[in-house]
């Protein structure tokens, strides 16, 4: 039965029994309009802002969006996600269409506008898109024109604060973007009537959960008007929001959830939708790793500033998978690699682990934000970007409509299609790529420049009173070279600082042909820089053998993950308008093992036009394995990786080739450990 466009995400967790696959919609196309935003091009040069006394001072900060714009196979991924889902997607899904209650109609009013926004904001302005940007300005000018008597803002079909936590992150990028004078009094304006009405309108269930995601616009909003109203609305915020620092302290969710038993504990499903069952919600947790870091710089607290690091390891411990993230199906669902990750978390992690590097300074955060980046994210969208799964996993042998084996998602939970399983995520995950993109460089407190993560791009910035200039060529994370050329307007001193990944041994950096020593973490190169001068970064990227689940293996190489890509046979289920939802069946064998010591031979191939598409695999792995008969399939998802494989007696020792995680639609990605 079809899902309502004003059905919340708890009455759909309410239901989630799950009664079946959602029927077809009927789309209406969208007529173009016009609006005064498609004539904006963009900001010159602006320096960074780090916060002031009383907040505490943090080692980088977030260069203003626009700052960075993509290149190279970067900008490719971009353009693609432009002419798929991302650029059209308000043509024909009625809920972000012109009926959309965040541009006036009487439709969808919550957080799919919102979230949708986003991800079009910083993608029309990453590609100076007029068509782009008119469409993010009709829902935008709409928002900016239509303010509430009382200081609300938004749809008056309802007055939840949730999304209107994600619209303010859309209206900080986009003031960054433009300069537009409406944002900020409007900012002020509502911030002002929440700080009154929450004492006797509380947050609540999502609210409550995601506070943090607020409290990243209000102290941004905070650095720029310096209303010392904003702090005591902070504090509010932390005073009324869940407490995931505390959860996690003593972190009790150490096996897949049982929804059925959470429910009977909290006494019914209205109870379970309150903080036992919204507390293992993947996506919640997702937005939650930031709050420890962005309270801390407000409360000045170095543990509070640390406390991801001991979050993460939980995660990770219980929950990890061998992609970076961890399992969620809606809820947290253990180590096994057949369970899955919902789409939307991926991106919030991901955005959270953004904002939680600048915040923490700590490099590793850069490390587990590539591999997600580069892993995660593309598996979970076709080539084309024009169908997403809401569920992805990582041995994921079939994409088909079966109940087993989530927590309590639905049976299209890792189809390929518009909005499979629930809609958020056709709404959501077009933030992923284009934060990325403005998250690869950020500012030092010591007035200096940080690559924090790696992919081509070109920044420009203000250093020390100085316009720069940094153009960044590569082909990684496929290939393990990265080219700088610095051109600021004239010669300048500061520090710059280059992010070293772990898992590089022996990382080499030569300045105009000089080398430089390097330091773990990050390697801080002070010298007066000149235009044209030149840095050359090597990593040393080896295969690396990982354990997990059932000491099963997988293979990573640098920040790419390696899968075993399974011969996919994609059936058109039902079409969506100018999309289509796929089920996929295998066509090939997969249930492999391998030696832990096996052999591996590294061969590269040119970056195709879809840099993570399977069939032009710009890195492969050939590595020799055995067949383990035993191991097998049931409702569509591989069986657990056995902790004891038997492998096949007869059937030799098969040799096969393992392309980038990403690029294999079905695949396996932990592997039994046959010695």
């Amino acid at each position: 039965m079809p899902t309502p466009p004003s059905m919340s995400r708890r009455s759909f967790l309410q239901g989630m029994a799950l009664a079946g696959a959602m029927g077809a919609m009927t789309f209406r196309p969208l007529r173009a309009v016009a609006s005064p935003g498609e004539a904006v091009a963009g900001r010159a040069q602006q320096a960074p802002l780090f916060p002031q006394a009383p907040l505490m001072q943090q080692p980088f900060a977030l260069l203003p969006t626009g700052s960075i714009k993509a290149s190279g196979w970067l900008l490719r991924q971009l353009h693609i996600q432009a002419d798929g889902l991302g650029g059209h997607l308000d043509e024909f899904w009625p809920i972000v269409g012109p009926d959309s209650g965040w541009s006036g109609g009487k439709g969808e009013s919550w957080e799919d506008g919102p979230y949708f926004l986003d991800g079009l904001v910083p993608l029309a302005w990453q590609l100076d898109s007029p068509t782009l940007k008119a469409k993010a300005m009709r829902f935008i000018d709409w928002t900016l024109e239509h303010p509430w008597e009382n200081g609300m803002f938004g749809p008056r079909s309802n007055d939840d604060w949730w999304p209107r936590m994600v619209m303010l992150k859309v209206l900080t990028q986009y003031h960054e973007l433009t300069g537009d004078p409406r944002v900020m009094p409007l900012m002020t304006r509502y911030f002002h009537h929440q700080l009154q009405a929450l004492p006797t309108r509380p947050l609540r269930d999502w609210g409550r959960m995601r506070w943090q995601d607020e409290l990243v616009s209000v102290l941004w909003l905070y650095q720029r008007t310096g209303d010392a109203k904003l702090l005591d609305l902070a504090h509010l915020l932390k005073q009324q929001g869940y407490d995931w620092q505390g959860m996690f302290a003593h972190f009790p969710f150490t096996q897949k959830t049982d929804a059925d038993a959470l429910r009977k504990q909290a006494g019914g499903s209205d109870a379970f939708m309150q903080d036992l069952g919204l507390q293992v919600h993947g996506v919640n947790i997702a937005q939650s790793l930031k709050a420890s870091p962005v309270w801390s710089v407000a409360s000045g607290s170095a543990a509070d500033r640390e406390a991801i690091h001991h979050q993460l390891q939980m995660l990770d411990t219980y929950h990890g998978v061998p992609n970076g993230m961890f399992s969620a199906d809606e809820h947290l669902a253990g180590r096994s690699p057949s369970q899955g990750t919902e789409l939307c978390t991926v991106v919030e992690t991901m955005f959270s682990l953004e904002v939680a590097l600048a915040l923490t300074g700590d490099a590793a955060l850069g490390d587990r934000l590539e591999r997600i980046a580069f892993n995660a994210l593309p598996a979970a969208l076709t080539d084309d970007m024009w169908a997403h799964q809401y569920n992805q996993q990582a041995n994921q042998v079939e994409c088909s409509q079966h109940r087993q084996p989530w927590t309590t998602d639905g049976p299209e939970s890792n189809l390929f299609g518009l909005e499979p399983n629930f809609r958020c995520c056709t709404a959501n995950f077009h933030q992923g790529w284009p934060k990325f993109a403005n998250s690869l460089w950020m500012a030092t407190a010591d007035h200096g420049l940080a690559a924090m993560s790696y992919a081509p791009c070109t920044v420009a910035t203000v250093v020390r009173g100085t316009p720069v200039v940094v153009e960044q060529v590569s082909d990684y994370p496929f290939r393990q070279t990265v080219s700088l050329t610095l051109k600021p307007e004239h010669a300048v001193a500061f520090p710059l600082r280059l992010r070293m990944p772990a898992w590089s041994r022996d990382t080499r950096i030569t300045v105009n042909g000089k080398p430089v020593k390097t330091t773990p973490g990050f390697t801080t190169v002070e010298r007066t820089w000149a235009p044209g001068d030149t840095i050359e970064v090597v990593f040393d990227a080896e295969v690396k053998v990982e354990r997990g689940y059932n000491g099963a293996l997988s293979f990573s190489r640098g920040a790419l993950v390696y899968a075993l890509p399974i011969e996919e046979n994609w059936v058109v289920w039902r079409k969506r308008g100018p999309t289509n939802d796929w089920q996929v069946y295998p066509g090939s064998r997969w249930n492999i093992g391998f030696k832990p010591d096996v052999p591996i031979a590294v061969s590269e191939h040119p970056v195709g036009e879809r840099p993570f598409a399977g069939a032009t695999a710009a890195v492969k792995l050939a590595v020799q394995g055995q067949y383990v008969p035993a191991w097998t399939s049931s409702e569509g998802s591989a069986d657990p990786v056995p902790a004891k494989a038997e492998p096949s007696a007869d059937e030799g020792s098969p040799s096969v080739t393992l392309v980038p995680y990403a690029g294999a639609k079905l695949r396996i990605t932990a592997f039994p450990s046959l010695g």
